[in-house]
């Protein structure tokens, strides 16, 4: 019985159930904290091209056809952009680049997923004995991957 006594006035075994809890409770803030600051996941993006053209003459797809009197005219594009999931909701705000041969379009997306690409006309140009070229489309959202499709447009030009 003497050792009992002992056993129950001693007061440093209460420590190790509070020690416990405490570290318990300042794991779960640390994890907390720090699944907080993982950023969402990144999905994939749909790109469809709509249409495409000289100004005033768009027709579906991403092929281009020119004659020879308007190869240097201003091309239009129009570019559908929707997250590639069972929704299907569409990409606001993206970044969308065209570049090649020369020229440059940049425009965003609108709420409907949905952007007008138009080059200047001086700075798309087919050579003198270039009968076809092909454009780069770049797309950049937040919480997306990047989309990057080399010789997404085709210009043709006719003689």
């Amino acid at each position: 019985m003497v050792n009992n006594k002992k056993l129950f006035q001693n007061d440093s075994a209460i420590e190790l159930p509070i020690n416990i809890v405490v570290m318990l409770v300042v794991g779960m803030v640390a994890l907390a904290a720090l699944i907080a600051i993982i950023p969402p996941p990144t999905k994939n993006m749909s790109v469809n091209i709509d249409e495409s053209g000289i100004q005033g003459a768009l027709k579906s797809g991403n092929t281009v056809i020119v004659d020879a009197l308007t190869a240097q005219n201003a091309l239009t594009l129009v570019v559908k952009i929707t997250a590639n999931d069972p929704d299907g909701n569409p990409v606001r705000d993206a970044n969308v680049v065209l570049r090649g041969l020369g020229g440059v379009a940049t425009n965003t997306t609108d709420i409907n997923g949905i952007a007008t690409l138009i080059t200047d006309a001086a700075q798309v140009k087919l050579g003198a004995n270039q009968n076809e070229g092909t454009m780069d489309l770049t797309i950049t959202a937040n919480g997306f991957y990047d989309y990057d499709k080399t010789d997404a447009v085709m210009i043709v030009k006719t003689k």
